[in-house]
């Protein structure tokens, strides 16, 4: 049997980086997923892969800062596949700039996506998940909230959201929910790329640096960091919940 047969999962944010590469290797494993993100575009083209292979995928486009379209897609998700097991939350933006420079947008913006979007996905998915008193959910922090400079927002989400992920754990492990996060380091993934950019080096440069300070001396990959996802995401986690898993190369925390 596979390790996911008779899932269904749904994923926000997952049309690029470590969230297609989670939707790819849940589906591999052998659970329905439903692909969501802003741009429909690159959804629709990891819910391709993912049937080319021979899973089952919908792509589904969703603002995760609107309550509305959250519930529409969770509702959607389980019309077509009869159930919701697992909730993987990774949608995401970055809005750097130093405190002084920073709007009151920027502010808002980060921590709506990050954070209210992770809760309205949570909110939405335990409407199912408690009736049939199983359910698997996974929040996608970072290294920065820890803090990063230039970070403010992103790191203030990314905290928030490893307080939201106890405070879950506490509220539904009684109807046999897991609530857990994933916080990366260094990832080779177009956010990663984008903060080279702001800082005005090239990847290879903004790598060359980050390496030095990682003990394993290598920047990680979004497929590894979807290996945990779905550790924490299968009944082998079944007895860990409420946990903070770095993925970062090193011991953080």
């Amino acid at each position: 049997m596979a390790r996911f047969e008779g899932r269904v999962a749904f994923l926000t944010g997952a049309g690029r980086g470590i969230g297609a590469a989670t939707a790819r290797l849940l589906a591999a494993q052998g659970a329905a997923v439903a692909v969501t993100d802003r741009d429909p575009e690159p959804a629709q083209e990891v819910a391709e892969t993912i049937a080319t292979a021979g899973g089952r995928a919908l792509a589904l486009p969703v603002d995760v800062t609107d309550a509305s379209q959250v519930e529409a897609a969770v509702q959607r998700t389980v019309g077509t596949f009869g159930r919701l097991d697992i909730l993987v939350a990774l949608a995401g933006i970055l809005r750097d700039n130093l405190l002084f420079r920073m709007s009151e947008d920027d502010w808002d913006s980060v921590l709506a996506t990050h954070l209210k979007g992770s809760f309205l996905a949570a909110r939405a998915a335990q409407r199912y998940m408690v009736p049939q008193r199983y359910g698997r959910m996974v929040f996608l922090s970072s290294t920065s909230a820890l803090g990063n400079r230039g970070q403010a927002n992103y790191s203030a989400a990314k905290a928030g959201l490893q307080g939201l992920t106890r405070t879950l754990a506490i509220e539904l492990g009684p109807f046999g929910i897991t609530v857990n996060a994933v916080a990366p380091g260094f990832i080779d993934t177009r956010m990663t790329r984008a903060t080279a950019e702001r800082l005005g080096l090239s990847f290879a440069e903004f790598t060359a640096q980050a390496v030095k300070t990682i003990p394993l001396r290598r920047i990680g990959q979004p497929e590894e960091v979807a290996q945990v996802i779905a550790f924490l995401a299968s009944d082998e986690a079944s007895y860990v919940s409420g946990q903070v898993l770095y993925v970062a190369g090193g011991p953080r925390g």
